[in-house]
């Protein structure tokens, strides 16, 4: 018997159909449950789908391990568009604020490389660059080249 299921789920949208019926049915756990706590857990993530792990213990417990979305598809959410630009470097699809990129560096976490939360900042600063991104209206590497010293 299996000890962990990895699901994606939509954030705050699990339901209790046939993916997680069939997969902690054989385990004993109340699904109805399992999904109520994804859902309380993922709803920060409402309309990205997010990764889950549930955990499976002793007598029919369970923990929740929940990941968190690709730092595109949060810059997406924020900057309330679909895609990012087919030419990012010509064809800007919006701007964020600087506040915005901090916010999605710190949801990212340790999900991030970098030891400090600029280093951080900076990653997501270069996902802006390819997706295409201003800052406060002005191109992705420029603030990034700005942040680093150096020339664009």
């Amino acid at each position: 018997m299996a000890d962990q299921v990895s699901v994606m789920v939509e954030g705050g949208k699990a339901a209790p159909g046939a993916t997680l019926g069939s997969a902690l049915g054989p385990m004993g756990l109340n699904v109805g449950q399992v999904v109520a706590a994804i859902n309380e857990q993922t709803k920060v993530f409402a309309g990205m789908k997010v990764p889950v792990i549930i955990k499976v213990g002793a007598n029919r417990t369970f923990t929740l391990e929940v990941g968190h979305p690709p730092t595109a598809a949060l810059l997406l959410k924020e900057s309330k568009k679909e895609k990012g630009a087919g030419k990012a470097k010509h064809e800007p699809i919006g701007s964020v604020s600087m506040a915005i990129v901090k916010k999605v560096a710190e949801a990212k976490g340790d999900d991030l490389f970098g030891n400090s939360l600029d280093a951080k900042i900076n990653q997501v600063l270069g996902t802006c660059v390819s997706m295409g991104l201003l800052i406060d209206g002005v191109p992705a590497r420029d603030i990034l080249s700005q942040r680093r010293g150096t020339k664009a």
